[in-house]
């Protein structure tokens, strides 16, 4: 980090008043504008803010030791004889890094802050990270579900970290925790986005009518009493009982580290998945992606395509989701339209798309999109 200089404050900024709102720069409170108004209006004021923005706290140790088991492993000594974080899954190794670093006390972390801020001392500032990669595990932990990489999520969020310390201000009376949690969670969603694409999950008729349909009929099942098997559901939707166990798989299948020891039995763990990998000269970037995006995109398009009728599901189908899409041109005649018609309904269905996305991620999706 380079050295902070101090800045002048800006009497109309405030911090945002909601979850999604783009986040203002942090200034330094003036003395004269401090002094203008009571103790008690503006411990008010930073209460109303620090409500505004949610709490959020770093990760204890026993939350750290929840979020390794979900992973299926807990922190393993590197081989003896050596120090090689590479030998150690790295997600490991890395939640073991972030143990050796205490939580601060709100004096502790307003002391550092403010040295930072006035002397621009970097070991004040360094700590401040430091303390705080607890709160990137955390917060990046509950995107895990639609991105199985942790750990790409945690060093973009680490980056969210570093940039919400280097603006926070200790005078508003906010925690920097609080604080950082919008610009964690910021970066991780422009890192989820950033990689997001319409991977092929459902190219065949059948298959996009369980893609859409899969979890909704399950629950019917339920709902009526009736085990919710493969040969039921492929019953209920008029599909093969082998097009439903493939669809399951492609939905539900967990991603695994590729950069994870391949077990106990292996030589100390020195060998990871990537090492024994057969290369067909495949696209592995492709297919890591293809993997980590499927889950996310089972949940949100599947409710988005169900909101869809008449023309634009036959958009959404045919030409966003297909293997083959068809061209504007090939629809406009479909429908007896002209192809800038159907560009149009394509268009007020994207939009759709947009709006569905911005509820779902909030204003905070414009700083993912690149708008900060």
């Amino acid at each position: 980090m380079g050295k902070r200089e101090p800045k002048t404050r800006d009497a109309g900024a405030t911090l945002p008043a909601k979850r999604g709102e783009t986040l203002p720069a942090v200034v330094e409170v003036d003395e004269d504008d401090d002094a203008s108004s009571s103790g008690d209006d503006a411990s008010e004021t930073d209460a109303a803010e620090a409500e505004a923005l949610g709490d959020v706290a770093p990760a204890s140790d026993e939350e750290l030791d929840a979020i390794e088991a979900s992973l299926g492993r807990r922190p393993s000594a590197a081989p003896a004889g050596t120090t090689a974080l590479a030998l150690r899954d790295p997600m490991a190794a890395y939640m073991g890094e972030v143990r050796r670093h205490p939580l601060l006390t709100r004096e502790e972390e307003h002391a550092l802050a403010v040295r930072w801020v006035e002397d621009g001392d970097q070991d004040a500032a360094k700590r401040l990270v430091t303390s705080n990669l607890r709160l990137v595990v955390k917060i990046a932990n509950e995107y895990r579900r639609g991105y199985q990489n942790l750990l790409d999520l945690v060093q973009e969020g680490n980056i969210g970290l570093i940039k919400a310390v280097q603006k926070f201000d200790p005078y508003r009376g906010v925690k920097l925790s609080t604080y950082a949690g919008w610009w964690i969670r910021a970066y991780v969603l422009k890192h989820i986005l950033n990689n997001w694409r319409l991977v092929k999950i459902g190219t065949t008729q059948n298959q996009r009518k369980l893609f859409f349909n899969l979890r909704k009929q399950r629950e019917a099942l339920v709902r009526a009493g009736v085990d919710p098997t493969a040969e039921n559901i492929a019953k209920g939707l008029d599909v093969s009982t082998e097009e439903v166990v493939e669809m399951q798989k492609r939905m539900g299948a967990p991603d695994a580290s590729l950069n994870a020891p391949l077990g106990s039995d292996d030589e100390a763990g020195a060998r990871t998945r990537m090492d024994v990998l057969e290369d067909e000269d495949a696209d592995p970037e492709g297919e890591v992606s293809s993997q980590q995006f499927k889950r996310m995109l089972a949940d949100k398009l599947r409710v988005f395509g169900a909101t869809l009728e008449g023309r634009e599901a036959e958009i959404f189908t045919d030409r966003l989701v297909s293997d083959e899409p068809v061209t504007l041109q090939e629809l406009g005649d479909r429908w007896g339209v002209s192809r800038e018609r159907a560009r149009q309904i394509e268009k007020r269905m994207v939009l759709r798309l947009r709006a569905y996305l911005q509820e779902e991620l909030g204003d905070a999706v414009q700083i993912a999109l690149g708008h900060d």
